[in-house]
């Protein structure tokens, strides 16, 4: 995936329709969000054990990645209206995780390591 690649078509397809002016870092962080609530909405009600199969029937597969690519889209735009390079930003925060939740002592736990009692 080439992310500066989808940034400029998305960039192009906002242009020609003019909606430049409706995406200011508010709104696009809001639409993140409603988007976000699409494709949990997807999983809402579901099983662990349905969830883990919902790409397996086609109708659902669908819904999944289409909600997906919408989450991806604001993200994007969001991140070049704000010009952040989100590759960048990506292994910084890789980097701080690794700092934060060291091998040792977070592997294979679902809880925070700060979280454990001696």
């Amino acid at each position: 995936m080439n992310g500066d690649k989808l940034q400029a078509l998305i960039r192009d397809f906002v242009r020609e329709r003019d909606w430049e002016k409706f995406h200011s870092p508010k709104n696009l962080a809001m639409a993140l969000a409603g988007e976000s609530g699409e494709l949990i909405e997807l999983f809402q009600w579901l099983t662990p054990e349905e969830s883990a199969q919902i790409m397996q029937s086609e109708k659902s597969a669908e819904q999944v990645r289409d909600e997906l690519a919408d989450v991806l889209f604001y993200c994007l735009r969001l991140a070049d209206v704000l010009s952040v390079d989100l590759e960048a930003a990506v292994l910084a925060k890789m980097r701080k995780n690794a700092a934060k939740y060291p091998v040792a002592l977070a592997k294979g736990r679902a809880v925070k390591y700060t979280d454990l009692k001696p």
